[in-house]
């Protein structure tokens, strides 16, 4: 049986790429990049990588010591439009961690800078269904090492991952967890557990684990 369930964000919980479409957008004109722009398809193409590594596509050619001082303006310009106007929350999520927590610890990992999570938890009001949650802004480490660090922290002897890309995937089987693939999210994966099409599914799966 499952002892931990450990949730992905972009693309299982919920999808910013429209809102963060605009962010991204209007922090590149303002800061002088206003030849780049970036579409919400590319970014589901993109989201799940870590946050350098997405400045980097949608930045090429421009020096690294800019991508470094425009990153933290990127995240300041997302946080704000995010705080504004919240990303899509995938139908019947909330509920569904909310089920799950009577009977497992939740967690949330992700690769997004520090202060996603929290404001995702804030916008919908689901926090008290989280156990814990990190990411690689919050100490520099990437996905598989926080599921690691997770699995370690509170003694999990069973835990599961849950993403929608191969990066999810790669990284839970780095971590020595399972996977499930949110298939309704951003991408395609070449193993895992089960996979779900909408987030309820996700108790009966976990629940056919014991």
């Amino acid at each position: 049986m499952f002892d931990g369930i450990i949730f992905d964000v972009d693309g299982t919980l919920w999808d910013s790429t429209p809102v963060v479409e605009k962010a991204w957008n209007d922090a590149l004109k303002d800061n002088g990049y206003g030849d780049i722009s970036v579409t919400a398809d590319q970014l589901k193409g993109l989201f799940g990588l870590p946050m350098p590594d997405i400045i980097n596509a949608i930045m090429p050619g421009v020096p690294q010591e800019e991508q470094d001082a425009f990153a933290p303006k990127c995240y300041s310009y997302e946080h704000d439009y995010l705080e504004r106007e919240a990303g899509r929350v995938y139908p019947g999520i909330l509920e569904t961690m909310r089920e799950l927590a009577k009977t497992h610890k939740v967690f949330i990992v992700s690769n997004c800078q520090a202060g996603y999570i929290e404001l995702f938890l804030r916008k919908t009001g689901v926090g008290d269904a989280v156990t814990d949650h990190v990411c690689l802004g919050d100490n520099d480490l990437l996905k598989a090492d926080n599921i690691r660090l997770i699995v370690d922290k509170y003694n999990l002897k069973n835990a599961v991952y849950i993403g929608d890309i191969q990066g999810d995937a790669n990284s839970s089987y780095e971590a020595g967890v399972e996977f499930i693939h949110a298939a309704y999210g951003f991408g395609k994966v070449d193993r895992c557990y089960a996979a779900v099409n909408k987030p309820s599914e996700l108790i009966d799966v976990i629940e056919g684990s014991r």
